[in-house]
């Protein structure tokens, strides 16, 4: 894992994690649900293929504190990401969100097309103002679940069988997540199909199979209305996509990021 560093940036002390170098950089948005931690079985495999890596627990979230001396709280994701691209200087990178992180970098990349050479949603459903994509969210909602029994939504099954050990983990990043009780951080602009069809970066965008909150079938609605992208599902996998098959999930992000630089 990355050792957490700190940014103090207009409105939080950002936690945030960098492995340096001079590699193609790599930004990652963790859900509504984790932290920057979520991302760690991605960290290795892309540092040792010459990636840069950077991630960060967003504002109120983690290790994120939210300053009101500093700044309009909550703010938003998108503002936080570029205050601390300018203080990594970093120059064009690729931008990667999984599901509450999917609907900001999609908010971003509409945002900032000049600063992205790709971009990769997994697991989301959007956050697509669109009466359609409403009305599909209604349709999926789970009553049943809270708070308390969250990873039944976000897990798959199948993982949940076969590795209680991560589970457990997991769990563990999610209460961490929570324990500052501060509010999400809301998009710049609501995301809509006419916004959506202005990024012109080339976009992976990754659903799973068993994923009770962004299936398949919802993901294709919003991501119709992308340029350029490819569409990948994953059998068996939840919500979590990435930290339940890590390393199919590293296999197709490293060979999106290597086809962006022919």
């Amino acid at each position: 894992m990355l050792d957490p560093q700190f940014a103090d940036l207009p409105g939080v002390r950002l936690l945030y994690r960098d492995s340096g170098g001079d590699g193609p950089a790599v930004v990652f948005l963790h859900a509504n649900t984790g932290t920057s931690e979520s991302w760690e079985p991605q960290f290795d495999h892309l540092i040792t293929r010459g990636f840069r890596v950077v991630a960060f627990d967003r504002r109120g979230r983690g290790g994120s504190i939210p300053v009101a001396e500093t700044g309009p709280q909550p703010g938003s994701v998108g503002e936080d990401l570029a205050a601390l691209v300018s203080h990594l200087g970093l120059q064009r990178f690729v931008l990667v969100g999984i599901a509450g992180g999917g609907f900001q970098a999609l908010d971003y990349a509409a945002w900032q097309p000049g600063q992205l050479r790709g971009l990769v949603i997994v697991a989301s459903n959007g956050s697509i103002s669109e009466p359609e994509m409403q009305a599909a969210y209604k349709q999926l909602h789970a009553p049943f679940i809270d708070d308390t029994n969250r990873h039944f939504l976000e897990v798959s099954p199948t993982y949940r069988l076969q590795n209680p050990d991560g589970l457990k983990r997991w769990i563990e990043l999610e209460d961490h997540s929570r324990s500052q009780h501060q509010p999400l951080q809301a998009l710049r602009e609501p995301n809509t199909f006419a916004k959506l069809a202005t990024i012109r970066c080339r976009a992976l965008v990754v659903s799973g199979c068993a994923d009770m909150l962004a299936p398949p079938a919802l993901m294709k609605m919003w991501a119709a209305h992308v340029a350029d992208v490819d569409f990948h599902e994953f059998s068996a996998a939840g919500h979590a996509l990435p930290w339940e098959q890590p390393q199919k999930f590293n296999d197709l992000l490293t060979k999106f990021l290597e086809s962006l630089e022919t």
